[in-house]
């Protein structure tokens, strides 16, 4: 399989939010702050081109469907479509792809799905399937008070009138077939849906909100968002140890300079993110 890194639009949100009960004066170092707080975060996605011609897309980001307001709100700077741009740059249209895998259904990372504001905010990809775990399937149609605000009725709604929706029960797909794995988790949100996909350098795991970034890859390290911290920690815990023994590497959406990081661990069993090994 060939994978792309597809920058979509960021977005700049509290720092503190992002980075749970860790301190600003630890957290400030790895992410520093604008004026009013706010971190820079990438929307990435992950482009898999696979051996049998097909075109699997990983998220979406979170787009520029939003009202200028909100844009503004969840620190969205740019108007375009910056993901369909990058799409572009490889020659590919959104109607090329095949699959769109969606780890869960928070508008960071499926908001891209639609079309902007100004273009009445619909359904793209219209010649793709839509995978999704079933429980993140249930917890976007009936949202916790927590999180409520995190998702998009009108993309749920979208969604299901499309007919093209896989909703997945375990860690395969028959669609995807047995190349792709997936490892579900509840930490962050009611069944997060982690791609696994083999390369010739090891296994590449989408790590979505789970370890949304570089520094996350310290276990302790966790999200405001989080429903369960404690528990989020151990499935981080024991993927990134499943991915150090199989020499595998971190696909991370927001962390606004490294798509991919290799797992290394040191002598403290602290794990990390390199860029080659």
């Amino acid at each position: 399989m060939r994978i792309h890194a597809l920058d979509g639009n960021r977005q700049w949100l509290d720092g503190g939010a992002m980075f749970g009960n860790a301190p600003k004066a630890l957290w400030a170092r790895w992410s520093p702050p604008d004026e009013a707080n706010r971190i820079e975060l990438a929307c990435r996605a992950m482009l898999v081109e696979t051996d049998d011609g097909r075109r699997v897309l990983c998220e979406a980001g979170i787009g520029t469907f939003f009202a200028p307001e909100l844009r503004a709100r969840f620190g969205v700077r740019e108007s375009r479509h910056v993901l369909l741009d990058g799409l572009a740059a490889l020659g590919i249209d959104h109607a090329d792809l095949d699959v769109v895998v969606l780890s869960h259904l928070h508008f960071d990372h499926a908001g891209g799905l639609l079309s902007s504001h100004e273009d009445g905010a619909q359904l793209l990809f219209p010649n793709a399937r839509f995978v999704v775990s079933r429980r993140a399937w249930k917890r976007a149609g009936e949202p916790h008070p927590r999180d409520r605000a995190s998702f998009v009725p009108e993309l749920n709604r979208q969604l299901a009138e499309s007919g093209r929706l896989e909703l997945l029960d375990g860690p395969s797909s028959s669609l995807l077939g047995p190349a792709w794995r997936f490892h579900l988790s509840e930490g962050h949100t009611p069944g997060l849906m982690l791609s696994e996909v083999p390369t010739e350098t090891g296994p590449v795991v989408f790590a979505a909100d789970a370890i949304p970034g570089a520094p996350w890859m310290h276990v302790p390290i966790t999200m405001g968002y989080d429903r369960y911290p404690e528990r989020l920690i151990d499935e981080k815990d024991a993927l990134l140890g499943d991915l150090y023994a199989r020499r595998g590497s971190v696909f991370f959406t927001h962390d606004p300079k490294l798509a991919v990081g290799f797992v290394e661990r040191d002598e403290r069993g602290r794990y990390s993110a390199s860029e080659a090994r």
